[in-house]
């Protein structure tokens, strides 16, 4: 492999080492995928204003969220199923997250569970939550989270129903991956990926299997998550969930403004303006494209983030510029965690702050706090 340079290359590199129904599940979107792709189209239609003869020395990409210090404005989103990008991945991407300094967000939908993540993280990490009709089970899981020192609870809202990715469909995706002759000719040319899996227990839905009758595999879990997604979900049980936390709340899905006006007054500390990577509605606007918007309804009356579609450095200094205090990587950290584990998780941290630091100076600012609109010379939101 060449030097690695980019989220791309790490890309490339992850298609090569990870089974095709796992990598084909993290990057994916549902139906034409059109809104999947405008997540990414729609940030190159943003261009910057080059200032010169500005001092460039002593800068920072320091910044919070939710009070958290973070060495830069982002965290590790959610992504179900990270556990077979890469043997133990959760585990893995908490560990390089705690070190390059932002938090790691675990999925309800992880195969590496709460407590074994907690046990080997070196830092608090977050915990997202899907709301369900099991009351209990819900309960249940934020007491896990709660009792493993999870120290902010996202809740995801945009999956009452799931959307349908095709390519999922086609795959035929479980895990662990069912021993069909197209699945073992596939893994037969992924040998990292194999060893590291004969090395691990960790090919189960961790938060999931053991706590729940009668689910152990990707279709007993499929037919239950079906039947548990809440349809009847409503602001009111953000409420209820708000109190059995007790801590920092985020929430995550909002992609209009009069639902973030409802995220607002529901007491979360923060929303996060996403579209679920163009996983779920597609036909939406891309995540960026409707940030501006949200800002300007809510953006004195609660902490905005912004995920979707995020591959690089300026990317992610373009949704600060349009007012995000934060944003999310999801199948950028993927990617890098598919190709080299948990140093490509640290290599693609590396690359998005180098690209970041380096056009903030090229845009005149020192300090990511002082970054506004005006380093933009064209935005068409």
């Amino acid at each position: 492999m060449s030097v690695i340079t980019t989220i791309d290359d790490l890309k490339e590199l992850a298609q090569k080492r990870v089974p095709k129904m796992f990598y084909d599940y993290a990057d994916s979107g549902s139906w034409s995928e059109r809104t999947y792709q405008l997540n990414e189209s729609d940030f190159q239609r943003i261009k910057f204003r080059q200032r010169v003869a500005v001092d460039m020395s002593n800068r920072t990409t320091r910044t919070k969220m939710i009070g958290h210090d973070v060495a830069m404005p982002t965290a590790l989103a959610p992504v179900g199923l990270t556990g077979m990008q890469h043997a133990d991945g959760e585990i893995l991407a908490a560990q390089a997250a705690a070190e390059f300094g932002v938090p790691y967000t675990l999925s309800t939908m992880s195969v590496c569970s709460i407590e074994q993540v907690a046990e080997k993280s070196p830092a608090p990490f977050w915990f997202q939550l899907y709301v369900m009709r099991d009351h209990d089970f819900a309960k249940r899981l934020v007491e896990r989270a709660k009792a493993a020192g999870c120290s902010a609870l996202m809740l995801t809202l945009d999956l009452q129903i799931l959307g349908q990715r095709h390519k999922d469909l086609k795959n035929g995706l479980s895990t662990p991956p069912k021993l069909t002759i197209k699945n073992i000719a596939n893994m037969a040319t992924k040998p990292r990926w194999c060893l590291g899996m004969i090395g691990t227990k960790n090919r189960q839905f961790g938060n999931i299997h053991g706590h729940v009758d009668g689910v152990s595999n990707l279709s007993s879990l499929s037919s239950w998550v079906s039947e548990q997604f809440d349809l009847q979900l409503n602001w009111d049980d953000i409420a209820r969930i708000k109190d059995w936390w007790g801590g920092k709340l985020i929430i995550k899905g909002i992609l209009d403004a009069e639902d973030a006006k409802m995220a607002a007054k529901s007491g979360a500390d923060a929303l996060i303006v996403s579209n679920h990577g163009g996983r779920q509605l597609d036909g939406a606007d891309s995540s960026i494209a409707i940030l501006p918007e949200i800002v300007e309804a809510v953006g004195s009356d609660i902490e905005i983030w912004m995920d979707g579609g995020i591959r690089s450095g300026q990317d992610m200094l373009k949704a600060i510029a349009l007012g995000a205090k934060g944003t999310l990587l999801g199948r950028a950290y993927v990617y890098g965690l598919g190709a080299n584990g948990k140093q490509g998780v640290r290599q693609a941290l590396d690359i998005i702050h180098k690209e970041l630091d380096m056009t903030m100076a090229l845009c005149g600012h020192r300090d990511i706090h002082n970054v506004t609109r005006d380093i933009l010379r064209h935005c068409p939101f």
